[in-house]
């Protein structure tokens, strides 16, 4: 038994009730104490196209009742090795996203003070550029793991360059990555020009297209990408679009041809044994989900991260998904 934080249990519980927190985890103001914490960005204002996931941090957390604390496929039991709760939202400034950008970077720099690692629930993908910024501030640049349909480096959008198509490379400018440690991987779509993802690839970033992952295990990607990052210090962002909408359609930039939910979660699995320090989940608008499925990869992805911090221990080498009897 452990003295953690565990999450509520649906014995003791019923899942529909109990708090509104990612897992039905203890609520705390800040991050002090924990190892790992879940924090929420409620924020759409830097979308371009559909709104919503203003709503995707309450909807995240919602569908994340069904969740428990022992992964079946991979032995993690992170409740077991790290103390984690939910430290609520950042109180963005909803009428101006400039402002808000600000008050996310100032929200993260403070719970970065803490000895911890932070995963996100967005919100659109404006965030991640204050977060890495923090983050900088904390560890210095790092590696990236960018899971999207898109490339998200826009020089501006309408003129302005705070917008959730422009956030790496503004972190690219504010010197935030390690060039030949960021992987782009999911890409697709239509582009107004040929070179549209080429801009990354002159920056040493490595893409990789959806199209070639089609019909593949990403695990082997992903064993390559750890030896290529090694125990340098490493942000996952994870688009929930990067996923084909016939398993996410609650997002507001769909795009067809995309990854599946396993080889989402090959990715994510995939980063156990990196040095990761923070990670998000951006793009879920629940608007778009009807049936609450969007949500509920998000909710499960955001525990597959979890389980592959640093300090989780993993039920061994031996695969927990052979078919042998």
């Amino acid at each position: 038994m452990t003295d953690f934080n565990q999450p509520l249990g649906g014995n003791t519980m019923p899942r529909f009730g109990g708090p509104a927190t990612m897992m039905r985890l203890a609520a705390q103001d800040t991050a002090a104490g924990l190892d790992a914490c879940f924090v929420g960005v409620p924020m759409d204002i830097g979308t371009s196209n559909r709104p919503g996931t203003r709503l995707g941090p309450r909807q995240i957390r919602d569908e994340s009742r069904m969740l428990r604390p022992y992964n079946m496929a991979t032995g993690a039991a992170p409740f077991d090795d790290l103390q984690v709760a939910d430290i609520g939202d950042v109180p963005i400034n909803t009428f101006d996203l400039k402002k808000s950008v600000q008050i996310i970077e100032t929200h993260y720099k403070e719970i970065l003070t803490h000895d911890v690692i932070p995963l996100t629930l967005g919100g659109d993908h404006t965030l991640t550029w204050p977060i890495l910024k923090a983050i900088k501030e904390k560890h210095g640049p790092v590696a990236l793991i960018h899971v999207d349909a898109h490339a998200d480096t826009n020089a501006n959008m309408f003129g302005e360059e705070v917008a959730h198509g422009c956030p790496f490379r503004r972190a690219y400018e504010d010197g935030c990555l390690i060039n030949d440690k960021v992987f782009q991987i999911g890409l697709r779509g239509t582009g107004y020009a040929p070179e549209d993802f080429d801009w990354g690839r002159k920056k040493g970033w490595k893409v990789i297209p959806a199209e070639a992952c089609w019909h593949k295990s990403l695990a082997p990607l992903m064993a390559k990408i750890r030896d290529m990052i090694g125990d340098t210090k490493v942000y996952l962002t994870f688009d929930i679009d990067s996923l084909d909408p016939a398993f996410a359609p609650g997002t507001g930039t769909a795009e067809v041809g995309g990854l599946t939910v396993m080889q989402g979660l090959e990715i994510v699995r995939g980063c156990a044994g990196l040095n990761i320090v923070g990670g998000d989940l951006v793009e879920v608008s629940p608007a778009y989900d009807p049936s609450g499925n969007t949500s509920v990869a998000g909710a499960s992805l955001l525990f597959e991260m979890l389980c592959a911090l640093p300090g989780v221990r993993r039920d061994g080498e031996t695969p927990r998904s052979d078919i042998s009897f």
